[in-house]
């Protein structure tokens, strides 16, 4: 499983919605299932909304995740606050857990989206050394802002 930090200097949620937009944008072009994880649905909500309108001339589809899961749903793009119940090719985790998702044997491709929010950096160091406890060799991408 490959792990992806985006590191963010500034501490603010638009920005780092946006370089999640940009992720599933990528992934959607290469054809891979996305899932856009978070544990705070209005922030997910936001992300919706901002999927529609981040750059003029893309066009991500993108549906909620339902309670059955995967099953069901069309879209290539699916944001949900639950396990999605079946396996999928990229992970866009905004969460601001301490621990990695439950459900990464169901992941080829983890991307944890982090701003310069102390709260929010916390917890990604804490999920960087639980993934290299895990065996795993996450990549860190510094981004500056746009």
């Amino acid at each position: 499983m490959r792990v992806d930090f985006y590191v963010l200097a500034e501490a603010s949620a638009a920005a780092r919605l946006k370089v999640a937009c940009r992720i599933a944008e990528k992934a959607y072009e290469a054809s891979q299932s996305v899932l856009v994880w978070h544990t705070d649905r209005a922030e997910l909500e936001a992300m919706d909304k901002m999927l529609w309108t981040f750059a003029d001339t893309s066009f991500v589809p993108h549906e909620w995740l339902g309670d059955g899961g995967l099953a069901g749903a069309e879209a290539p793009v699916l944001l949900g606050t639950a396990p999605p119940g079946a396996p999928v090719e990229v992970l866009i985790n905004l969460s601001l857990a301490a621990e990695p998702p439950s459900f990464l044997a169901q992941v080829a491709r983890v991307a944890e989206v982090i701003d310069g929010e102390p709260a929010r950096r916390d917890a990604g160091r804490a999920r960087f050394k639980a993934y290299r406890q895990m065996g795993l060799s996450p990549e860190t991408h510094n981004l500056q802002a746009h």
